[in-house]
């Protein structure tokens, strides 16, 4: 993967990956939007509100991915001092920040009809909105320097103390009694929703995950060119005050 390091060589990458994943998504999309609206039954409980699900579970899941990507990249800038880490870091922010944010407005609009209020201060929706918070917090971080390298650090340091947010959110349901109901997907157990239903929210996460993927690439490749491009600025601004 070091190779990869090299700015160049990951825009050739992109020049290749961001088509096929746009593509994959767009499929994928395809598939699960039509199994949502003709194989997944309506629940017996909540009627067709139930197929909200099928977008907040996948953007909840993606907000905490994207924050763990974050992190990860976070121990690249500061560790390993890796030339895309905080590239990366910076492309994923917005995302992570419009997948939370997509998070609570569902789980907001599925909230009213079963809990009869649009939103309630209990472990999982503050924690959740304390990870939208971070998220905002980082991108206004990254455009209060002027320095990219001093960004990154700074955000690399913001982003590790703020991941101990992550498991909160995952396991607030478990810990602490919530009107959120417990994780029906991942458990050691095995998933506890039917197929007719598991289904087509697997091939939901996957394209909003395949959509994730197009738009990281694209945002790092933005990123680069942008870096590139403020070089060759203050590059002529240099040889404009030597020259005078």
């Amino acid at each position: 993967m070091l190779r990869y390091a090299n700015p160049a060589n990951f825009l050739a990458v992109a020049r290749i990956g961001i088509p096929i994943t746009g593509f994959v998504s767009g499929v994928l999309f395809a598939v699960g939007l039509w199994m949502v609206f003709t194989v997944a039954p309506a629940d017996y409980q909540q009627g067709e509100t139930v197929k909200i699900m099928y977008v907040h579970v996948p953007a909840a899941w993606l907000g905490m991915a994207s924050y763990s990507l974050m992190a990860l990249s976070a121990v690249g800038t500061l560790v390993w001092r890796h030339p895309l880490a905080d590239v990366s870091a910076k492309a994923l922010a917005p995302l992570g920040a419009a997948f939370t944010f997509l998070c609570l407005v569902t789980g907001s609009l599925w909230g009213k009809p079963m809990w009869g209020t649009w939103w309630v201060w209990d472990a999982r929706l503050t924690s959740v909105l304390v990870l939208f918070l971070m998220y905002c917090g980082i991108m206004a971080l990254w455009n209060a320097f002027e320095d990219p390298a001093r960004a990154g650090r700074a955000v690399a340091i913001m982003t590790l103390v703020g991941f101990i947010n992550i498991p909160i959110v995952k396991f607030s349901v478990d810990w602490w009694n919530t009107l959120h109901q417990p994780a029906s997907v991942a458990r050691l157990d095995g998933p506890t929703i039917h197929p007719s239903m598991l289904w087509p929210l697997l091939i939901m996460a996957g394209a909003f995950t395949a959509l994730l993927l197009t738009l990281h690439m694209m945002g790092m490749r933005n990123e680069i060119l942008r870096r590139r491009v403020r070089t060759l600025g203050l590059m002529a601004a240099q040889v404009g005050e030597a020259a005078e």
